[in-house]
């Protein structure tokens, strides 16, 4: 009986050492777990991030900030609008803009000066990037204040950019210039009557 209980008692210690031998496949499971654990934070942590300043998308500005936006941009970009009108239109006047020696008393008094004034293009004048820089080029200026310009007449006045101007000069050769606005609000209308309103159609499947 004795020798019957220590054969019982070797069997169950031998058990439980086979129970905690680790076998090869086992220890190389074991030892590859870190690594698959880690595995999602590591494919997490190369993803392209975002660069450090980067914002938000921002929501749509309201009406009101939308128009201050664009009247700053406006004055922004103003130019000072001297030279002569050399074709008039319906709607506005064709100026070819940069004679400085405008720019002298009496004329400097009224916007509109006549024809009979002695004046000339300045050669070589470039045209800067600055406020209220003086424009040079051929423009199509609109919103004239009170007056009748009349052809080759001269015009002393500051522009609001408000985009671009095409026209029929000879035959059918168009030319497109840049587009002023004498008044400030009205340039501001008339960016934002040419800005296409977003589209509130929903998409279909």
């Amino acid at each position: 009986m004795k020798i019957l209980h220590c054969r019982r008692k070797l069997c169950r210690r031998r058990r439980k050492e086979s129970l905690f031998k680790a076998h090869p496949i086992h220890l190389a499971i074991l030892s590859a777990l870190p690594l698959l654990l880690a595995f999602p934070a590591a494919a997490q942590t190369n993803l392209p991030a975002e660069p450090a300043n980067s914002l938000p998308a921002q929501k749509s500005s309201s009406p009101i900030e939308l128009r201050e936006e664009l009247r700053a941009r406006c004055i922004e970009g103003r130019r000072s609008l001297c030279g002569k009108i050399v074709r008039l239109f319906p709607n506005g006047i064709l100026v070819e803009s940069g004679y400085t020696n405008l720019l002298r008393a009496p004329l400097t008094k009224s916007w509109l000066v006549p024809g009979s004034a002695v004046a000339s293009p300045a050669p070589g004048l470039l045209e800067s990037k600055e406020p209220g820089a003086i424009c040079v080029g051929t423009v199509f200026l609109t919103d004239l204040p009170r007056g009748k310009p009349h052809l080759y007449d001269y015009v002393i006045i500051c522009g609001y950019p408000t985009g671009e101007f095409t026209y029929t000069s000879v035959g059918t050769i168009k030319k497109t210039v840049r587009r002023f606005s004498a008044n400030v609000d009205k340039a501001v209308k008339t960016i934002l009557a040419a800005t296409p309103a977003p589209s509130t159609s929903s998409n279909r499947f």
